[in-house]
């Protein structure tokens, strides 16, 4: 009896190891399960549907953010798996959960239904700005690339603030968005309904409260502070505690921030 209880335990062992193995070739291999390969500068974008031509811009656009990471290195090479009939999407969400796209090691994932003519990636009715989502996405393999598998999320359990408030803070550079100053992105969280867990930007698309807030500080500790990500990373400092500095901050200087609001409204 005890011959075949170690004999069925070897084989359901033998057989998840399998599994495992060929869920790891699949991950690591997304052409295995795309009908078609496009190589653009350094991205290899996965895709069944014909690709649209707006992509590549779109890509463009993301790079030109993405260099304002001190992480950033031209040797970055990323796959970018499109959510238009393959079943990878939805492996990864099967293993990572649901989200509106995902990013890890070299690849970048997308979930819901992209319109790159009008910039977003829908998802639930919820509108994502494409361009900030491929460059959050971009960030995350960025710290991956630079502080290795060991040093990186989940694996080292670094605040979720830092890591995913640093993928925002890049993703949202862009100064026709007016999203890049903080005074003003306080002030948006502030106002926003409280019954929502969504801000909702002038586009018409969105960001998660505990990821504005994490973006918030982030921006906080690099632009206020002046300390580089790889010191943030290293700093004891509470994220209460800097919230609080941070408010501090924002009540000294919020009679600036409206005089730029009057301003943005031509007053």
């Amino acid at each position: 009896m005890k011959k075949q209880i170690r004999k069925w335990m070897i084989r359901i062992f033998a057989i998840t190891l399998l599994i495992a193995g060929i869920l790891l070739i699949i991950i690591l291999n997304p052409l295995l399960t795309y009908a078609s390969k496009t190589t653009y500068n350094s991205y290899s974008i996965y895709h069944n549907k014909a690709l649209n031509p707006a992509f590549t811009s779109k890509l463009e656009q993301a790079t030109f953010l993405l260099k304002s990471s001190e992480f950033y290195g031209n040797e970055l090479i990323l796959d970018i798996c499109l959510n238009d009939g393959s079943i990878y999407p939805t492996l990864i969400k099967k293993l990572q959960g649901p989200a509106f796209a995902r990013g890890f090691y070299n690849k970048v994932i997308l979930h819901g239904t992209m319109n790159c003519t009008a910039n977003y990636l829908e998802l639930n009715g919820y509108k994502w700005n494409l361009v900030q989502l491929l460059v959050h996405e971009m960030t995350h393999c960025l710290q991956y690339k630079k502080l290795g598998f060991w040093k990186s999320n989940p694996v080292a359990n670094i605040p979720t603030w830092k890591w995913e408030g640093y993928a925002e803070y890049i993703a949202r550079q862009d100064q026709n968005q007016n999203q890049k100053d903080l005074l003003l992105n306080i002030n948006r969280l502030q106002t926003a309904d409280k019954s929502k867990w969504e801000v909702v930007f002038e586009d018409g698309t969105i960001a998660p409260k505990d990821y504005y807030n994490s973006w918030n500080l982030v921006k906080y500790c690099l632009d206020i502070k002046k300390m580089s990500y790889e010191q943030l990373l290293q700093d004891k400092t509470s994220e209460s505690e800097l919230k609080t500095q941070m408010m501090k901050w924002y009540e000294e200087n919020k009679s600036e921030r409206t005089t730029k609001a009057f301003t943005l409204m031509g007053a």
